[in-house]
Parts: C-alpha cells; sequence; structure tokens
C-alpha cells in the first residue's frame, strides 16, 4: 500500500556522536592470462617479469602473480553411481541454502583447481527440460569430471539458492543435483500475446507480455548477483547455465543484461548456456503441450512464423550472455553434458596476474587492458580486453539507482550506514483482516541536505516487503519523498528526526518485515528487519482482545509534514491514529521528556456485541517494583466500531510530576461485563 507522510519530530536524538572515519580508494584488477605455444600447448614456466599490463595505455605494476596448473585426466566413475536414488538422496535437501566462501583481495584460495558453477533455472524450464538438466548434470559428475574439477551448484526459482558451494565431493555433488525438485513452472518464456500464443478459450484477460519483462529483469538480476558472489574469487570461473531460453522483450531488458554483462566481465565469469530443450523439431500448430493458435494465423503461416522468431530470439538471448562475456553456448545438441565438457575444456593451464589500477576514478567507464609478454617470448595470449569500473553513487543513473535499491533489499547482511528505527502496530479491521501501520524513524544527523532554490532539500527512497511464515510474499512498499526545509527548520534538522509512516492490511500469521532506506545526497543507506506477529483476536477468549498499544508525545496535522505523498484516501481512512485531520505519530524510541505530555492511544474489541459494554482502563508508571504513578480509572461507554468490534481509548497525560529515569509503563483495560482484562506494558524513558 502506499506510504502517507514524513514528520519533522522534536525528540532526542537517535545517534548523538559520529565516528571519524578515514577512507581510501584502491582497486584489485585480475586479469587471467592462458598463455599458448603455437601448436596449442599450455606455456608454463613464464615470471611476472615476462609480462607487461596497460590500462588504457598506461603501465600498470603486477602486484599477484600466479600460475594455475589443471589437469584433464578423468576420474574413475564414483561407487555412489551404483547406489539406488533413495539412499543417494536421503536427508539432502534442495532447499538447503548455503554461499559462496569469499577470498582475500590478492588471494589464490583455489590452488591449480578449476571452478564451474552449474546454474539450473528452475523458474524458466518446464519439467521435461528440468529432468534432461539434472540428468546431464549427472553425467558430468559421473563420468566426465577430472581431479582438477571443483564444482558449485545454483538454482534460480523465485530467488537465488546457493546450494553447494566448491568442492570435489561428488557424492555431495551428485546427491544434491539429485535432490532437485521438478516441478511445473515455466513462468520465464510465458505468452506474449502475439500470433504465436495458443487458444486456451479462456476469457479475455491482460496478456503476460509486461510481466515476461519482469520475470527476464529478475532472472538476469540473479545471474547478476550470482557472478558477484563469485567476484572476491581470482581465479577463472565458468557458470554453465541451464535454461529453456530466455525471452527478451524489445529494449526493456537491455539494461539489466548490460548490468550483468558488466558484472560478469568484473568478476572472471564466462556464461556458458545450454538450451535444454535440445534439438526440437516443431509442427506448424504446434505440438500436444500447448493449445493450436486461433483465428487466421493458424492458416496463414503467420503463427508458425512467430513461433519461431520467438524461438529464435530466445536461443539468441542466451548466445549473448557467452558471447559477450567468453564463454560458448550449446544450442539444438539432446546430449546438455557437452555444455559442462565445452567450459571444462575452456579453462586450461593459465596464469593469474592482479594490479591496483593507477585510476582511482569510480566513473563506470570502460578501461582497456592490454597483456604482452617480451619480446623475447612467443606466446598466444588469450585474456579479457577490458572491465567496467565501478560507479560511485554520484554517477549513477535512474536505473543503477532503482537496480541499488533492489539489490540492497537481498542482501543477507544488513546495510547501516544509514540508522533506522521501526515500530509495527496492528488494528483490527475485520474477522480476518488487521491494518498494520509501520512507522520508520531516521536521524536528522544522518541527513545531508544540498542548497537548491534557497531551500534545503533531499530526496529519501524508501523500499520494503513483508513475508509470511512460508516465505510468501504479503506486501510490497516503493517510495520515494523529497524532503524541502527552509529558513529555521533546515537548521534544526541535525537535531531532530525524519518519520515515515505507511501501512498494510494482512490475515492473522506470523510475518517478517524487511525494510529498506536510501538519502539520495550521498548514498548512504540503512535496512531493517523485524519479525512480528498479526494475533487472531477473534478466537481470543482466554482475556480481553485489545489491539497494539501506541505512545506518543507528538499530533501533527496532514498540511504540515514536511514531506508528503500523493494521499491514499483508502489508507487514511484505515488508520486509525488519523483523527481530524491530525495523526499520532507513534514514538518508535519510546523516549519522553518532562515537559511533555504522552498520548496513549488503543483498541479493546468486543465481538459480539451490539453496543457498547462499559470498560475501564488506567495507565501506571512502575520503578522497579514500585508504582510511581497511575492515572484516574477511564471509564468508555461509547464508540463500538460495527465492522471490527473495537472501543476506541485514548489517553493524555503530562509527565512533569514524573522524575527523570527509566519506568514500565502498564495499560490495564477491564471488561467488567464479560469478566475479562488485558495488561500490556513497555519500558520508557523520561528524559529532564
Amino acid at each position: 500500500m502506499k506510504r502517507i507522510f514524513l514528520f519533522l519530530l522534536i525528540t532526542p536524538l537517535l545517534a548523538q556522536q559520529k565516528a571519524v572515519k578515514f577512507e581510501t580508494t584502491t582497486q584489485l584488477v585480475v586479469v587471467n592470462v592462458a598463455a599458448r605455444t603455437k601448436g596449442g600447448a599450455p606455456l608454463n614456466g613464464l615470471q611476472s617479469s615476462d609480462f607487461t599490463v596497460t590500462e588504457d595505455g598506461k603501465a600498470q605494476q603486477i602486484k599477484v602473480f600466479e600460475y594455475q596448473s589443471l589437469a584433464d585426466a578423468v576420474l574413475p566413475p564414483p561407487a555412489l553411481a551404483a547406489r539406488p536414488i533413495e539412499a543417494a538422496t536421503a536427508g539432502v535437501k534442495s532447499t538447503v541454502a548455503t554461499g559462496i566462501a569469499p577470498s582475500k583481495p590478492g588471494e589464490v584460495k583455489y590452488k591449480d583447481r578449476r571452478l564451474l558453477v552449474l546454474f539450473f533455472d528452475q523458474a524458466g524450464m518446464p519439467v521435461s527440460d528440468q529432468l534432461r538438466a539434472q540428468q546431464a548434470a549427472l553425467k558430468f559428475l559421473n563420468s566426465q569430471i577430472t581431479q582438477s574439477d571443483l564444482v558449485s551448484v545454483m538454482t534460480y526459482l523465485t530467488d537465488l539458492s546457493v546450494l553447494q558451494d566448491f568442492t570435489d565431493d561428488r557424492d555431495r555433488l551428485i546427491k544434491v543435483v539429485k535432490g532437485l525438485a521438478a516441478g511445473e513452472t515455466g513462468t520465464g518464456n510465458g505468452s506474449t500475446g502475439d500470433d504465436a500464443t495458443g487458444d486456451t478459450g479462456a476469457a479475455y484477460s491482460q496478456d503476460d507480455t509486461e510481466f515476461n519483462i519482469f520475470n527476464t529483469d529478475r532472472k538476469l538480476a540473479a545471474l547478476e548477483t550470482a557472478v558477484k558472489m563469485l567476484g572476491s574469487l581470482s581465479e577463472k570461473k565458468a557458470l554453465v547455465y541451464f535454461a529453456s531460453g530466455m525471452s527478451l522483450t524489445g529494449i526493456d531488458n537491455q539494461a539489466q543484461l548490460r548490468a550483468t554483462v558488466n558484472a560478469a566481465i568484473r568478476s572472471n565469469v564466462a556464461f556458458y548456456p545450454v538450451d535444454a530443450r535440445g534439438l526440437v523439431a516443431t509442427a506448424p500448430l504446434g505440438d500436444a503441450t500447448q493449445a493450436s493458435q486461433g483465428g487466421q494465423a493458424m492458416y496463414s503461416g503467420s503463427g508458425q512464423r512467430t513461433a519461431q522468431s520467438n524461438f529464435q530470439g530466445q536461443q539468441e538471448s542466451l548466445y549473448t550472455l557467452a558471447s559477450d562475456t567468453g564463454g560458448k553456448t550449446l544450442l539444438d545438441q539432446n546430449d546438455l553434458s557437452l555444455g559442462i565438457v565445452q567450459a571444462q575444456k575452456d579453462i586450461a593451464s593459465y596464469y593469474i596476474l592482479g594490479y591496483y589500477s593507477t585510476n582511482t576514478a569510480l566513473d563506470g567507464r570502460y578501461r582497456r587492458i592490454k597483456v604482452a609478454v617480451k619480446s623475447n617470448q612467443t606466446a598466444r595470449l588469450d585474456y579479457r580486453s577490458g572491465y567496467f569500473a565501478g560507479k560511485d553513487f554520484k554517477q549513477f543513473n535512474s536505473s543503477d539507482r532503482e537496480r541499488q535499491l533492489q539489490e540492497a533489499l537481498m542482501l543477507g547482511d544488513p546495510v547501516t550506514d544509514l540508522t533506522l528505527a521501526l515500530e509495527v502496530n496492528y488494528f483490527r479491521q475485520a474477522k480476518d483482516r488487521y491494518f498494520v501501520p509501520v512507522s520508520v524513524k531516521i536521524p536528522g544527523s544522518d541527513i545531508e541536505l544540498a542548497r537548491r532554490g534557497g531551500a534545503e532539500n533531499t530526496r529519501i527512497d524508501f523500499i520494503g516487503e513483508i513475508k509470511d511464515a512460508k516465505g510468501a510474499l504479503a506486501g510490497t512498499v516503493r517510495d520515494d519523498i523529497t524532503v524541502k526545509l527552509k529558513g529555521e527548520n533546515a537548521g534544526q534538522l541535525a537535531r531532530h528526526n525524519l518519520e515515515y509512516d505507511t501501512g498494510f492490511s494482512l490475515q492473522p500469521g506470523t510475518y517478517t518485515l524487511k525494510f529498506l532506506a536510501r538519502e539520495n545526497e550521498t548514498g548512504k543507506m540503512g535496512t531493517f528487519e523485524t519479525k512480528f506477529v498479526v494475533p487472531d483476536l477473534t478466537a481470543e477468549a482466554s482475556y480481553l482482545p485489545i489491539s497494539s498499544v501506541v505512545l506518543s508525545y507528538q499530533r501533527e496535522r496532514l498540511d504540515a509534514a514536511v514531506a508528503t505523498a500523493e494521499k491514499d484516501k483508502k489508507l487514511l481512512a484505515a488508520n486509525p491514529l488519523i483523527q481530524d485531520g491530525s495523526k499520532l505519530v507513534p514514538s518508535v524510541t519510546r523516549v519522553f521528556r518532562k515537559d511533555e505530555d504522552m498520548y496513549v492511544y488503543l483498541e479493546a474489541y468486543q465481538p459480539g456485541a451490539e453496543k457498547t459494554r462499559m470498560m475501564v482502563a488506567t495507565v501506571s508508571f512502575f520503578r522497579g517494583s514500585t508504582k510511581a504513578f497511575e492515572t484516574a480509572p477511564l471509564q468508555v461507554t461509547d464508540g463500538l466500531n460495527a465492522k471490527s468490534k473495537a472501543v476506541p481509548m485514548r489517553f493524555s497525560l503530562p509527565l512533569g510530576k514524573l522524575q527523570p529515569g527509566r519506568y514500565t509503563c502498564q495499560v490495564s483495560v477491564i471488561d467488567p461485563g464479560a469478566q475479562r482484562m488485558a495488561i500490556w506494558r513497555s519500558p520508557v524513558v523520561l528524559l529532564p
């Protein structure tokens, strides 16, 4: 759902001090060089002094030098090949997540080893192709692998999964590959809405073209993530990509395709795509796996021409991935293991050269590399001709920035350059629906504003997702807000905080929320991840069901926000914290001052009631086991919501009578008629 407002909050700072940080920029560039004699045999025995390396014509000093001697002797079949599949796959799950262990800069982690990645696109292959790819991988592991090979296994279904890091344990690799679960997926190459689309007789609906754009982008993004994981390894890598073609939609996927190729070149990874469909002979009206085309296209030949064009386009996309990264593609072959063997043969003995580039500019430009041997040496050299430098945030275009947000949200490790605090609440809307407001607080000291047009302004991007207990996506948010401050407000920002609010409509259950914010002057980002539970209050019979309790010190007029977005009327109407044009701003950190008033809001629920039953509520403050303060009992006799059965309760109490310190705030609610009660507690801090 959409966002609401961004407020300037008069609160204590989340971070009082900033640590001094010294930075320097160095960029280690690794070049893998295959040196061969005129007859094609590997040329060994060369030293670092025998090579010269230039980048854009400027000589570079070689700091890393290593020779990788790779054997080509095929290993005998393992004993595991004779075992039944059930025994081989016992205890192995295809969803087991691991990772690629990185190496230190300049370190050659795998001496004299060939690194091969088997990447299975489970989202884009039908069951028959998944089984063919699986059998090809097993054939390679059983009868074609050499003693120098280290193999890793990755899959893509809804996201990237690393099932096995690089290993030469064939027993383990065979178990992992046999554990791949084939299922009806094939979402990667769906309907294109053209003459080749089958006529299923279903009612008219929007075609899948625009969804294919995003499906292809997500697959390319998964490949980009995979090669970036491999980027820390100095060795030469080959990624064998099993897929049933790849549909590119005009120029819509070109940005992500270019980003994936550039990332592979920077990481010394070559793609070896394998078309898992093998050699295909298509009937004019399609085979029995799909419905025939309708209309005149099936009689004029237009449908057949379009289908053939789509098929060739899907193969051309695989060819592009291979040719642009130095790999080869396997098309129209039924023995898919030949694609892995081709990657194996292409990585023969080679030299690893590493240098720290004298050009430290992070401008994203292409740097041309030239490697040569001394005049007294004769060799044919094979190496990458250049790479794209990294980009400083200020050099990012809109596509780069959007892709950075998506990648940062997918990271397992949090980004902490920008400090975030977050609070999640819940309020019952109906029997099985709850409104879940989310409040995010950012310290103003973390925001760097630039002067434009006489005002201080910056843009803040927000992106987040909620997943249920099964990992299914339950809600997303993608927002950007421009903050403009003038005069006194601009000067006060560094001493106060900004708060962003959004909301979701969810069913009862356990959820995980991951939220990311980015400040667009410096590119600083921060992530916040938390689990929360939306309880089923309808089924509760042991105690009085209540909503979350919101503590606040500030009410803000909606028209007083320092930045606003398009107002979603449904979202505003569903938010119980908004009343009469004012919003109760939750205190995310629950830090208050003596000269402030504390506002308390909650809802108690009376399922089955037709009119409000009287309820009594109090707010108490405890220091240890001693009660320091308690409000007079609040009697509520009206306000029942006919749909949600909610009775709102509001408190406003001055804090001047309390001494500064730490307290436990307790809210007690009693329903005398139903003889039930509820107690809620939370720690709070009171400052002078």
